[in-house]
C-alpha cells in the first residue's frame, strides 16, 4: 500500500452497488486480485497491512501503513467483521471492507476513544500461518438441550447446584491451541453467584454436578461471540449455598437525579454514607468492595451483596466509569454511580447477555492497596 492511499476513499460513506455482501451484512470489494486458492480459516494467525476509516466523517482512525510495518494477529481475536472477511481473501490480495456497527465496536459513543458506527477497511493479506486444530466435543460426551456438550470427570458429593441455590465454583476457557486464556483461579480466587444469575454454559453443566464435582464443558461457541465451533471449559462446583435476598431497587433508579454530582465524563454520583476519610485508590490500585448494579428498569444484574462476599480487582482493569468513580472514595465510603453507555459496556443488546445504557451501581468501598 502506497501512503496516498492513506486518504479516505470516495465511497468511504457506503458500500457501492457492486459490493459483496454476506448474510452478516458485510460488505467488500476486490481491489487488487491474489494468488493461489488457500484461504485463511477463523484460528489462522494473519499478517496484514491495512487502513481503517470512519463512515460518518471519512477520518481514519488507525494505519499499519502509516505506522510502517504490517500487523499480525490470530483471526478469531479480532472484531467480527475481520474475523469473516479476511477469510474470504488469498494472499497477495487487497479487499475494500465495509463493516457494519454490530461486527465491528458497536455504534458511535461521544467522547469514546475507540471508533464506532460502519466502518471502512482497506486490507493486503500478505501472509498466514495455519492454527491449530479446531476443538471437537469427545463422542461420548453428553448435551444439554441448548447445545453444550459436557464430560463429568468427578461428579463430587454433598448438595446438589440447583436454580434458586448461590454456587461458588472455578472455571478456566481454552484456546484451541490449548493454553488458559482466562480462569477464576487467576482473578483472586473461586466466584461466587446466584446460579439465576449465571449464563447457560455454567448452570446447565452445575446442575448435572454435586458439591466437589467437576466437568469438561464445549461450549458452542457462537454462545460466547466466538468463531469456533466449541470452546473448552473446565469447571469445578466446590460449594452449593442458601441465597441472600437482594437489596432494594433504589428510588432514582430510571434517571439520575437533579441533585447528582456529575464529572466532566458525565459519569454521575451521590455520596450514601461517610467512611473514615482519608487516602484514595489510584487506577493503579487493587480495590476491595461490595456493590450492586442495576438497569434503569429496576432489574438488578449483579451483586456481591447477594453473594455473600465482596469482590476485589484491578482498578485499571474494569469499566471506565468504575476507574474514575471510585477514586472520588475513601475506605468506608458507600456511593451511588449512574454510569452511561460510553462509560460501561455500551447501549442495550438485546441477547447479548450482558447489561446496556446507563447502568447503576451502590459500591461500597471496602479496601484497597
Amino acid at each position: 500500500m502506497a501512503q496516498d492511499e492513506l486518504k479516505a476513499p470516495a465511497d468511504v460513506a457506503a458500500a457501492p452497488a457492486d459490493a459483496l455482501v454476506t448474510e452478516s451484512g458485510l460488505a467488500s470489494k476486490v481491489l487488487t486480485a491474489g494468488t493461489g486458492t488457500d484461504k485463511p480459516g477463523a484460528t489462522d494467525t494473519v499478517t496484514v497491512h491495512y487502513t481503517g476509516w470512519k463512515s460518518s466523517d471519512g477520518s481514519m482512525f488507525d494505519s499499519s501503513v502509516k505506522r510502517g510495518e504490517p500487523a499480525s494477529f490470530p483471526l478469531n481475536q479480532v472484531i467480527k467483521g475481520w474475523t469473516e472477511g479476511l477469510q474470504l481473501m488469498v494472499v497477495g490480495e487487497k479487499r475494500r471492507f465495509w463493516i457494519p456497527a454490530e461486527l465491528a465496536y458497536g455504534p458511535e459513543v461521544p467522547g469514546s476513544p475507540r471508533p464506532g458506527g460502519q466502518l471502512v477497511f482497506d486490507v493486503e493479506l500478505l501472509s498466514f500461518e495455519k492454527g491449530p486444530e479446531p476443538v471437537k466435543a469427545p463422542a461420548d460426551a453428553q448435551k444439554t438441550e441448548s447445545g453444550i456438550a459436557y464430560v463429568i470427570t468427578e461428579a463430587g458429593e454433598g448438595e446438589s447446584a440447583a436454580a434458586d441455590k448461590n454456587v461458588q465454583f472455578h472455571f478456566t476457557f481454552f484456546a484451541p491451541n490449548g493454553q488458559p486464556v482466562q480462569s477464576s483461579k487467576q482473578m483472586g480466587g473461586p466466584q461466587t453467584a446466584p446460579m439465576d444469575k449465571l449464563p447457560p454454559f455454567f448452570t446447565e453443566v452445575f446442575t448435572q454436578l454435586k458439591e466437589g464435582g467437576k466437568a469438561e464443558a464445549y461450549i458452542p461457541g457462537a454462545m460466547l461471540g466466538a468463531p469456533d465451533e466449541f470452546v473448552r471449559c473446565e469447571l469445578e462446583l466446590i460449594d452449593v449455598k442458601e441465597p441472600i435476598p437482594a437489596p432494594p431497587v433504589p428510588e432514582d433508579v430510571a434517571a439520575v437525579p437533579a441533585d447528582a454530582e456529575k464529572t466532566e465524563s458525565g459519569l454521575a454520583y451521590k455520596v450514601l454514607s461517610k467512611g473514615e476519610g482519608g487516602d484514595k485508590p489510584t487506577a493503579a490500585s487493587n480495590v476491595t468492595v461490595h456493590y450492586s448494579g442495576w438497569e434503569t428498569n429496576g432489574e438488578m444484574f449483579d451483586s456481591s451483596i447477594t453473594r455473600g462476599e465482596t469482590t476485589s480487582f484491578p482498578l485499571g482493569g474494569v469499566i471506565a466509569g468504575w476507574t474514575e468513580g471510585l477514586q472520588l472514595m475513601s475506605k468506608g465510603d458507600k456511593f451511588r454511580f449512574w454510569i452511561p453507555e460510553g462509560l460501561a459496556y455500551g447501549p442495550k443488546q438485546e441477547g447479548s447477555g450482558r447489561p446496556g445504557g446507563l447502568l447503576v451501581f451502590d459500591v461500597e468501598l471496602v479496601d484497597f492497596k
